[in-house]
């Protein structure tokens, strides 16, 4: 975060930095070996994976293994309270059948040279089913050993009890009314017995599927009776940003506009991306886009998940300058590398080119992806550079939590959602 002059503002951006902080980013991927990890609804990549309770509702889990050899995965559910703790239950409590299950649906990778083998499991499985509503964390280890995980995944299960009316405005506050946007919305609470609905509701609101800088742990602004509003100029306020960049990797043979030259050989393929620069000075202009997320598909398969290959994928960044940030460290950003900011997603600057680079090993699809400066000293002061205007189109998710006086789990009780912009033009400026 930049820092502003007058003292409202510094006290305004350590709010939002507070409510930044109060979420845990319950996904990880613990082992190497682990590619494409996909959790979403049946058959829509960009949905978050929610499953309303006692429902037909269908999740897909896809996931591939480079060591190519076949191995005994098993997953299960931990319950978790609104900020991903996990709730101190039995699992028979909160699981219907067995606590856990494995994984026994693999393909082995065809067509592509990279081999891996490929899991898939259509969830929740009829034998083993969640029974509260609230926050899991789908936890996939090996060998039936629950101290083996390998990686987790945020599952969302739905017991509605509420509806959520939303809308998005430019805050009031002048260092953030071009830059930022501000989320208000109403919970309308339906048959519950709420005897003290601001202690007994959370809402958490997620901005394009994120779980990084998700914003929770705030009071209503107002309580009319079992209606709940969200008004304040202070919380739930969003950098814009702009529209993400793209990289098209639906084909590795047919090289998309944003790649600079490809590296073939009998094994494998080298992908070199056109140098990125800083935009935060750029104009804004609007595109469609994935709002951080990627697909996997390709052109020439029939199916992605075990036919698709997989590239070594050079990133590079140019600074204004040519030269590297004093006291910050540059990271590749975005659902490709599951938000997170380590060693294997930092930029590293290349004297001799006089530029920053990164290496990443993807999958065939569609990318969206950004970049994140972050001070070496305070790793809490971040910025994109990309430049943040109110207009950009955004996705948003509010999820309403409820946790009665008797309860010892935060009930998920409803879910709203929200378009920063409806009209969906072509280029616009």
């Amino acid at each position: 975060m930049p820092l502003f002059k007058s003292l409202p503002a510094v006290a305004f951006s350590l709010l939002l930095m507070f409510s930044l902080r109060a979420q845990k980013n319950p996904e990880a991927i613990f082992k190497d070996n682990i590619k494409a990890v996909r959790f979403h609804m049946y058959g829509d990549q960009q949905a978050l994976p929610v499953y309303k309770l006692n429902s037909g509702d269908r999740l897909e889990l896809h996931f591939d293994d480079l060591d190519a050899n076949v191995k005994s995965y098993y997953y299960t559910y931990q319950l978790c309270d609104y900020d991903w703790q996990p709730v101190n239950l039995s699992p028979f409590d909160y699981i219907k059948g067995f606590t856990q299950q494995r994984i026994t649906t693999y393909r082995f990778s065809s067509i592509a040279f990279t081999r891996y083998n490929h899991y898939q499991v259509i969830l929740p499985e009829a034998n083993s089913l969640p029974t509260r509503s609230g926050n899991y964390l789908l936890k996939v280890y090996l060998d039936g050993d629950p101290a083996k995980v390998v990686f987790t995944r945020a599952l969302l299960v739905l017991d509605p009890k509420s509806s959520v009316l939303a809308q998005f405005i430019q805050p009031f506050t002048p260092q953030f009314f071009k830059t930022h946007q501000r989320i208000k919305f109403t919970v309308n609470l339906e048959g519950l017995n709420s005897f003290n609905a601001s202690q007994q509701v959370k809402v958490v609101v997620m901005q394009n599927n994120r779980w990084d800088n998700a914003q929770g742990n705030v009071m209503p602004t107002f309580v009319r009776g079992n209606s709940l509003e969200y008004n304040s100029e202070n919380n739930f306020v969003f950098a814009g940003g702009k529209e993400w960049r793209w990289l098209d990797l639906r084909s590795l043979r047919l090289q998309s506009e944003r790649v600079e030259k490809a590296d073939y050989s009998k094994t494998a393929t080298k992908i070199y991306v056109k140098p990125d620069i800083d935009r935060t000075n750029q104009r804004y202009v609007y595109y469609q886009d994935l709002n951080g997320l990627y697909q996997v598909t390709t052109y020439e398969t029939i199916n992605p998940y075990w036919q698709g290959d997989f590239a070594t994928v050079q990133f590079s960044f140019v600074t204004p300058d040519q030269q590297p940030y004093q006291g910050k460290d540059l990271y590749l950003f975005g659902q490709l590398t599951d938000y997170k900011l380590n060693e294997s997603t930092k930029m590293q600057y290349n004297p001799d080119k006089q530029l920053y680079e990164n290496s990443q090993f993807l999958k065939q699809g569609y990318y969206s992806y950004g970049y994140m400066l972050v001070d070496q000293n305070d790793p809490a002061q971040r910025s994109e550079l990309e430049g943040n205007y109110w207009e950009t189109e955004n996705n948003y998710t509010i999820l309403v939590y409820y946790k009665s006086f008797t309860d010892r789990s935060d009930q998920l009780i409803g879910i709203g959602k929200l378009d920063t912009r409806t009209d969906k033009p072509g280029f616009a400026f």
